[in-house]
């Protein structure tokens, strides 16, 4: 606990640049642009460095985060229940996938769990670029049998990274 402590309290803002540059969000955000058109669903990809040390303290997890920012960002609240978070918590090299209930009636909690888990090893080779386009796409292979896009749709949800 003191060492998540630590790592957290000290989370330098120049990591989060390095791993994830400009370029790296522009591209993730093409990604996501290029993704929804293939299908009903809406993907929110947010980063964040660390959480305030109070919230380290208090023992929340990097999934109990995910679901504070899915539910605060209103991931949950599209037309077809189809909204997909992507969550970074950089000091854990924590990845989180939170879905909305209209894609966890159709797509196992444990196909989920084994992108994190595979995404997980590729931010800690340090394949932060390939490794974000990568979750993107298999997000879209995903939701697209399931969600099928039905020509021209309204963006329900911002397509742009959200550092936090």
């Amino acid at each position: 606990m003191i060492g998540r402590f630590f790592r957290h309290l000290f989370a330098l803002p120049w990591a989060l640049r390095r791993a994830l540059p400009a370029r790296t969000l522009e591209a993730i955000e093409l990604a996501i642009e290029a993704s929804e058109v293939r299908h009903a669903g809406e993907l929110r990809f947010v980063v964040e460095n660390a959480l305030h040390p109070l919230a380290v303290l208090r023992g929340q997890s990097g999934r109990e985060r995910a679901i504070e920012v899915f539910s605060a960002l209103r991931v949950w609240d599209t037309e077809h229940n189809s909204g997909v978070l992507i969550y970074l918590l950089m000091a854990d090299h924590d990845i989180e996938i939170v879905v909305d209930r209209g894609v966890r009636a159709r797509v196992p909690d444990a196909h989920w769990a084994a992108l994190c888990t595979e995404l997980e090893a590729r931010f800690r080779r340090g394949e932060f670029y390939d490794g974000a386009l990568h979750c993107v796409q298999a997000i879209t292979a995903t939701l697209a049998p399931h969600f099928p896009g039905a020509g021209t749709k309204k963006n329900e949800l911002p397509d742009r990274v959200l550092v936090l």
